[in-house]
């Protein structure tokens, strides 16, 4: 296609989305070319992700679209939930299937001796962040010193393993479950056991059932969005506030509705919430129950923190 043919091509219109996608990232894709894939099929002005997931992990990928983008940093410091698969007996580069091996050792246990091992690691536990990652040193991710055959220090970093269960156990292969809390990997998690069972271990498949209190149960692959009309896609979006179902909800009238999107700081004792605990709460208007945004309640006042500017 020559220049000018590029230049008479009409562009095509974006659309003002308010929403939640949840999306079942296929093997083998970047969260950041789902991301653009469900933005382009969407048509949406603007959107985001929460959080990555490695090309050679499937499952969950929260996209926020328009106003939601606001709060995606509460589902990137939320728990999340994985079901893995590792192989024993093999230590690789990359610590997944991805990498070269590096050492290959006798698997001399049994599925006893598995699960006293996972249970080890559930608590509050230090990982050292794997050299394959996009954690940066001096400006650049580690994964750039790492494919230079170089590795650099990185110190120990505390995670929480809230639930480590077994699922399958057909040595070497070994499935299990695990919520843990934000900066967990589970690659180093499955290097970690093998290295306390004294023979190893890499990861050879990773799937993200839960981000926070959202599943997979809701969401849908990019094959299925293909196949919808834009209507029906639209009806896979979660409202704005499914990010927020974990917070206390206030409902304010219209005269503290006016004050609360012009940014002012409202007491609690005259919307009728003097009873609510410190920490942050979902706004919502009487007359029509519409979001409003979010507020830190504490030391007696509603104070907003980030507004949904349709709101308004």
């Amino acid at each position: 296609m020559s220049g000018s043919e590029k230049q008479a091509r009409p562009k095509i219109p974006r659309r003002a989305l308010d929403g939640v996608l949840l999306l079942d990232k296929p093997l083998g894709l970047s969260s950041n070319d789902a991301l653009i894939r469900a933005k382009r099929l969407y048509l949406a002005k603007k959107a985001g992700h929460t959080g990555t997931l490695d090309p050679l992990a499937t499952g969950l990928l929260p996209l926020c679209f328009g106003e939601a983008t606001k709060f995606s940093q509460d589902l990137l410091d939320a728990d999340k939930t994985y079901e893995a698969t590792m192989r024993l007996g093999i230590r690789t580069t990359t610590g997944d299937a991805e990498g070269e091996a590096l050492e290959t050792r006798e698997v001399a246990c049994d599925e006893a001796a598995v699960v006293e091992a996972m249970n080890r690691f559930i608590g509050d536990i230090v990982q050292v962040p794997p050299m394959y990652s996009a954690l940066k040193r001096d400006g650049k991710p580690l994964y750039e010193y790492a494919r230079a055959g170089q590795t650099v220090e990185r110190a120990g970093r505390q995670v929480t393993i809230h639930a480590l269960q077994l699922i399958a156990c057909a040595l070497p292969l070994v499935t299990f479950r695990v919520t843990c809390s934000k900066g967990t990997y589970v690659r180093t998690l499955a290097e970690d056991i093998g290295e306390a069972l004294g023979c190893g271990a890499h990861l050879t498949a990773l799937r993200r059932t839960g981000v926070g209190v959202l599943t997979l149960e809701h969401a849908a692959t990019l094959d299925e969005l293909t196949s919808l009309s834009e209507a029906q896609r639209d009806e896979r979006l979660q409202p704005v506030d499914a990010l927020l179902s974990t917070f206390p909800a206030v409902q304010l009238n219209d005269e503290a509705t006016k004050r609360f999107l012009h940014g002012q700081r409202l007491r609690l004792a005259d919307i009728a919430a003097a009873r609510l605990e410190a920490g942050r709460v979902r706004v919502y208007a009487q007359e029509g129950g519409r979001l409003l945004g979010v507020a830190k309640a504490g030391e007696g006042v509603l104070a907003p923190e980030r507004l949904i500017v349709t709101a308004q």
